[in-house]
Order: C-alpha cells, then structure tokens, then sequence
C-alpha cells in the first residue's frame, strides 16, 4: 500500500500531465446529494456508496466517482466544448472483499467534445496510454453502445427492450431475462398460476406493505402482457449471443461485427463508429492490430457509460483492479443537462497503483 502523501502528490502529478493536455483543473465537494445518484442508478448505488444524512440537506453520499458532480458542473454552466482535471479522493463500500481498499484517490481527465466523437475517444485513450507506458500494462476495449443497439434492434416489446437496457451492467440478470424472454426458462408455477387466475386479488386477504391495490393489480396487467407477448427468435438471441462471444484484437473484432450487422442492421451506426475509433486511435499512435477488444467488456462498471470503453490492467495481477478506466457517457449529458447535451468522454487513474506497480517493477516515471 502506497504511502497516502505520496499517492496524493502523484495525484497532483497526474493531474498536472493533463493540464498539460489543454485541461481545466475543477474541483468536486466530497459529500454529493443522494437523490441525483438514485434517480440515475436506483437503489443498486447503495450498495457501493456510503450514505449519510442531515436535517436540511437530505441523503448525502460520500463521492463515488468524480464523472457525475464533473458533468453536473459543466451542464449547469452551458454544455459548450471543454476538458477538465481532477485529483481527489472517492468511497466506495467493499462487502465481498476485505483487501481492496474502501477509500482511495482517482485522478482524471474528462472531455466535452460535440465535433468529432471518434477524436475525443481517441484522445483520452492516447494519453493514458502515453502516461501508463512505463508500467507495461494491458490495455483492454470494448463498445457498450453496440450491445445497446443490439437490445433495441430485437423484434419485441418495448417493455422488454427497456428490461435488457437497464441490467446491460448486470450480465447475469440480463441473461436470465435473454432466457425468459425467448422462452428458454420455464414459467414458475406461482406465475403461472397467477396469471391464470380471473381474479388473483380475490383471495389475497388484507394488503400489507407499500404497495397499494391498484399498484399491485397493474403489476398484474403488466405480467399477463408479457406473457402474451411472441418470444424473442432463436435467431435473434444467436445474434445476440454472437455479439457477446467478440473478443479479438479490434481489427478482426470490427470484421466480425460487421458480419453479424448483416444480419442485424441496427447495430451497423454503432460498428461504423467503431471503424471511426480505430481510424482515430491509430492516428494517435496506438497499434490497433495488438489492442483487444471485447464486446461485452465493461458491463460491471459504472452504469453511464454507453458507447466507448477501455481499462489498463497489471498482467499476472488478476487480483487488482484496473490501474485506469474509462469511457464514453453521452446519455449522462442528457439526464443531467436540464435540456442540454454534448457527448463526453473520459477516464480515470488510480494513482496509488501506479505507485505500487513502478516500485515493484523498478519502472521509472
């Protein structure tokens, strides 16, 4: 574990590299209301955050992330193009894990680039590369937003295009709801016997908790509806699957998603961007026939990031978590921007890791 004044004074170097990029030093308080974080991600963020609260101000969150109080920022004083840098501390819970640490410092770079998004992807990923080169890491790609448009290109309701989209991040729960859609999994017996029952509420005897009544009949209708509904083609879920199964080096990753964009033409926009990205990261520098890409790559990270993602990772250190991350949050600046939106990409470093991997690789900065 790195030294806390040395891992903030490396902060304060990174930060100062992406100064040095043209950015804008910004500065975030620690505690963030709650409510913003629950209407973007739901009570999920509970389990990741430390929540606290005062008579005048509400729930409070110790900060997360620096993305959303960053985004928050630059929406509320007119979304124009911009680049920022920061280098702070962020909390996160760790209930499975006693070894990673629960509180520790992020320095990052953020661009707000409405001109040419394919530049801007290319950009971040060039200069975290740049700067991450003396640690010899692996660098991992991949593009949420061609999951998404896969979601919305399939032949069913609406309802459940809006179910896949919002458990893209939980690949379990996504994957159960792939197979009951499309009829895979049984019915469970209790649903099924709701569901055939005229009047389910009839024998239900008093109704106790939160919900009202009427809440629980709706519920109800909602169920039936999709019970009626056609499932998801076999052909689709292959499709589907068959997205999901890319993992290459991104040239021959690009020749098999538009193989597959044959078959679903909705995803072809998002794997011509793809096509875009690399044109835009080879002209950086980046040797894109060694760079990986994995199409369902960062599905268990932060739940904004809709199009472009990448993380830096310590070969033989499965254990440890990525050394930086990032990625593209487009959809982010909608929900915050009060009717504003500007695409947006960034990233951050942890820089106690990098500390801790330059020591024990005798690699210099």
């Amino acid at each position: 574990m790195a030294d806390p004044a040395a891992t903030r004074a490396e902060a304060m170097r990174l930060r100062g590299l992406f100064e040095a990029e043209g950015a804008t030093p910004v500065e975030t308080t620690i505690l963030q209301p709650a409510e913003v974080l629950l209407d973007l991600y739901g009570e999920d963020i509970r389990a990741r955050a430390y929540v606290t609260s005062d008579a005048l101000r509400g729930e409070q969150m110790l900060r997360p992330d620096f993305t959303v109080p960053v985004v928050q920022m630059h929406m509320a004083e007119g979304a124009e193009p911009a680049c920022y840098a920061y280098a702070g501390e962020v909390f996160r819970r760790q209930e499975d894990d006693p070894d990673r640490a629960n509180e520790y410092f992020q320095a990052g770079f953020e661009v707000f680039d409405r001109e040419n998004p394919a530049a801007a992807d290319a950009r971040v990923f060039a200069l975290f590369h740049r700067v991450l080169a003396p640690l010899k890491l692996r660098a991992a790609t991949g593009d949420i937003g061609i999951l998404m448009a896969a979601v919305d290109g399939l032949r069913t309701t609406e309802r459940r295009r809006a179910a896949l989209r919002r458990h893209i991040w939980r690949p379990r729960r996504f994957r159960a709801l792939i197979e009951r859609y499309s009829g895979r999994a049984p019915v469970p017996e209790s649903r099924a016997a709701l569901l055939a029952s005229a009047d389910p509420m009839a024998d239900a005897g008093p109704v106790i908790g939160l919900r009202s009544e009427a809440e629980i009949r709706a519920r109800i209708e909602v169920l039936r509806e999709d019970a009626a509904a056609p499932p998801i083609s076999a052909d689709e879920v292959a499709l589907l699957d068959a997205i999901l199964a890319v993992r290459e080096t991104c040239p021959y990753a690009l020749e098999r998603l538009r193989d597959i964009a044959v078959d679903m033409p909705l995803i072809a926009p998002a794997v011509d961007r793809l096509g875009q990205r690399l044109d835009a990261l080879a002209g950086q520098g980046i040797d894109i026939d060694a760079l990986e890409f994995e199409a369902s790559y960062g599905r268990t990270q932060m739940e904004y990031y809709d199009g472009f993602v990448f993380g830096f990772y310590a070969d033989g250190r499965p254990d440890l978590p990525p050394v930086a991350s990032g990625g593209r949050y487009d959809a982010l600046t909608r929900q915050l921007g009060g009717g504003r939106e500007i695409p947006a990409v960034g990233g951050v470093i942890r820089p106690g890791m990098v500390l801790e991997l330059a020591s024990r690789a005798g690699a210099g900065r």
